[in-house]
């Protein structure tokens, strides 16, 4: 679990229950706050190191577009060979290297054993000049990405990038293939989970003064502080990437420094766009209502047909596995269409830990590449 501070605990432990009151949580939030307002200290940046080889195809202001695996196949206009599979990864609190972090412990790997070309969104850390980008400024910079790749896409949404590929797919149905969307809180209101019950039960002004504490953005290395890294020692990391070797190997020490610097290079996040997502899918929960107005039209999830894997990490403290299901009610993809699978383990585990890596993804691969 990850270390938090004694205040920080407490919070927790109302949080579990999946109900506590809203004064209760404004009061320790508060106290929360008054720990953080001393500026961060800057975190030491090491380069990104990647587990697979990859191209960088397309780079703008607020993210980049990664290829991995071979070029694509065409004849003219015309793609030839499998659609490409286009992951959008989480745009929160840390960086898009959880989607391919070390050998054994790579979603990118897994995805490329379907022959195709394998493409990343990887979200930049925003500066101070991009305080004010929105949602709909991530959407419109996805379809660029998308129309860089030349042809329709088969979707594969981590978490926060799960509903935002939700949202892009009922957007522009023409371009979105399958659909798999993995820990992604897409009904935040059926049952609460940490994170979600949190949201809910914050008042908004707080979500506002952490964003002025971070002069227009959401901070990365001042969340970094409060929850402390979600792992530290190599126990911790071992159990979470559920690996099966030595503790004592070079090989493991090398996956562990490889774990930690991803989680010791936080994301800073538009103020605007953060209080969007509290605001807009956690307390309003637009998205499951039929609700959200994303660039100037409603999202109505019966809108997609298309094929659809769910899937959802049974201990997962970030997003309750409810939160993802309930896309099945909600989309017009045929039931017969709609694959539904909850592993073990938390969070992390679905992305990064060997035994979901093994046991599931694959099955997953080939989902994709069915007819």
């Amino acid at each position: 679990m990850p270390r938090k501070t004694d205040l920080g605990t407490e919070w927790m432990k109302l949080l579990w229950p999946g109900v506590f009151a809203a004064e209760a949580g404004a009061f320790l939030a508060r106290g929360m706050l008054e720990g953080l307002r001393a500026p961060p200290e800057p975190m030491p940046q090491r380069e990104a190191v990647w587990a697979t080889p990859n191209e960088i195809v397309l780079q703008l202001d607020s993210a980049r577009l990664r290829r991995f695996g071979p070029a694509p196949k065409r004849q003219g206009s015309k793609w030839h060979g499998p659609r490409p599979v286009l992951v959008c990864a989480p745009f929160a609190l840390h960086d898009a290297r959880i989607a391919d972090l070390c050998e054994g412990h790579s979603l990118i790997a897994s995805l490329l054993a379907g022959g195709g070309p394998v493409y990343l969104v990887e979200w930049l850390s925003a500066g101070r000049t991009q305080a004010f980008r929105r949602i709909d400024d991530y959407l419109s910079d996805l379809n660029v990405m998308v129309d860089e790749i030349g042809t329709r896409c088969d979707f594969v949404g981590m978490c926060q990038g799960g509903w935002l590929g939700l949202i892009y797919a009922a957007r522009f149905p023409a371009k979105a293939g399958r659909l798999v969307v993995a820990a992604a809180p897409v009904d935040t209101h059926i049952v609460d989970s940490p994170l979600s019950a949190l949201a809910r039960s914050t008042p908004m002004e707080t979500f506002h003064e952490l964003v002025e504490l971070g002069e227009g953005l959401a901070c990365g290395s001042r969340a970094q502080r409060l929850w402390g890294l979600m792992a530290e020692t190599p126990e911790q990391i071992h159990d979470l990437l559920q690996s099966d070797l030595p503790l004592d190997s070079e090989r493991f020490a090398a996956q562990a420094d490889l774990f930690q610097a991803w989680s010791e290079s936080p994301l800073d996040l538009p103020g605007v766009y953060y209080l969007e997502v509290v605001e807009r899918l956690y307390k309003g929960n637009q998205l499951a209502r039929g609700e959200f107005v994303a660039l100037g039209k409603k999202i109505d999830l019966h809108d997609i047909r298309r094929p659809l894997f769910l899937i959802a990490a049974r201990d997962d403290e970030v997003t309750a596995p409810e939160q993802t299901l309930a896309c099945a009610r909600l989309v017009g993809t045929p039931a017969k269409s709609i694959r539904e699978v909850i592993v073990p383990g938390g969070h992390l585990h679905l992305f990064l830990g060997s035994r979901a890596l093994e046991g599931l993804w694959p099955d997953v691969t080939a989902w994709l590449g069915a007819p």
